[in-house]
């Protein structure tokens, strides 16, 4: 009888450290959030880049991608490039322009509207995004310059438009070349967040629903492990 109370007991020991193991490897794994950096012109070493970052993450099943950006501005080309990149993304893209104080000038600023989610750090500014200050315009006819700026304005609307942001504001930008602070872009729908660090932006977008521009709605889940 005593050999019989010592086996129960084990066996009731025994389910108490078994369960908790086994629920353990039932929860499945986090995905990653993927961490790129832009810091500097945008030039085509860029775009290759981002696309490259964009296909690693992709594979990878990252639950989303974040830009950290700071430029001046860059060629246009090359604009169109990562933003078109960025449009067509199957994994949702958060562009942030950071740290305090950085600048997404000129080509910065279509590729932070084109995001699915942007925010900015404290003391940053977007904007100035006139086209010709992208490209080295002295070839250039006034026609010319009329004609890429009625583009680049196009554009921009078409972006904010499909991105739920104010497209008024955003042409502002390319016809008037109006650069915007952190509140201001806030302010003027051109941006979703302001966040004072990588891990403050992670913790605001958990759970935020995103549409894509094929119409899908993604739910970002930001608080996996975070890969550079």
């Amino acid at each position: 009888m005593f050999n019989l109370r010592k086996i129960l007991l084990f066996i009731i020991l025994l389910i108490f450290v078994i369960l908790p193991l086994s629920s353990l490897k039932a929860v499945p794994p986090q995905n990653p959030v993927y961490v790129l950096s832009i810091d500097g012109p945008i030039v085509p070493v860029v775009a290759d880049y981002i696309e490259s970052g964009l296909q690693e993450a992709e594979k990878n099943g990252a639950s989303c991608i974040v830009i950290e950006l700071s430029t001046p501005g860059g060629l246009y080309s090359t604009t169109q490039k990562i933003v078109t990149k960025i449009l067509n993304s199957h994994i949702p893209v958060v562009v942030y322009v950071s740290p305090a104080g950085a600048w997404a000038g000129s080509a910065g600023t279509f590729i932070t509207l084109s995001a699915n989610v942007a925010a900015m750090a404290p003391g940053s500014r977007i904007g100035a995004a006139h086209p010709v200050s992208m490209e080295d315009d002295s070839a250039l006819s006034d026609v010319q310059r009329q004609k890429l700026t009625h583009d680049a304005a196009a554009w921009i609307r078409s972006i904010a438009e499909n991105k739920g942001r104010d497209p008024k504001n955003a042409e502002m930008a390319v016809i008037e070349s109006k650069s915007f602070t952190d509140t201001e872009a806030l302010n003027a729908h051109l941006v979703d967040f302001k966040a004072t660090n990588l891990n403050d932006l992670l913790k605001k977008i958990n759970g935020l629903t995103v549409k894509n521009f094929d119409g899908t709605i993604t739910t970002l889940q930001t608080d996996g492990p975070i890969k550079y």
